[in-house]
């Protein structure tokens, strides 16, 4: 058993994470750029802009995130 402080969650601790490369891989293969889909630097930087500058998040955006989220949970 491991000793955390506090704020850690309760739970099961591994020191071997085999599990996670093994669910994390194909997402990884999958969201890789190709030559069909390249990215797109100009809206990367426009992007990391708006973030730098705080008005990247909006409430409009939240809401139509939220309501995405919402669909998907069929909430």
């Amino acid at each position: 058993m491991y000793q955390h402080g506090p704020n850690c969650l309760a739970g099961p601790r591994f020191r071997v994470r085999e599990w996670w490369m093994r669910a994390a891989v194909p997402r990884i293969l999958v969201a890789a750029p190709s030559e069909e889909a390249p990215i797109r630097w100009e809206l990367v930087e426009r992007v990391r802009s708006a973030i730098a500058a705080g008005v990247y998040d909006t409430p409009e955006k939240w809401e139509a995130t939220l309501d995405k989220l919402s669909k998907s949970l069929g909430v």
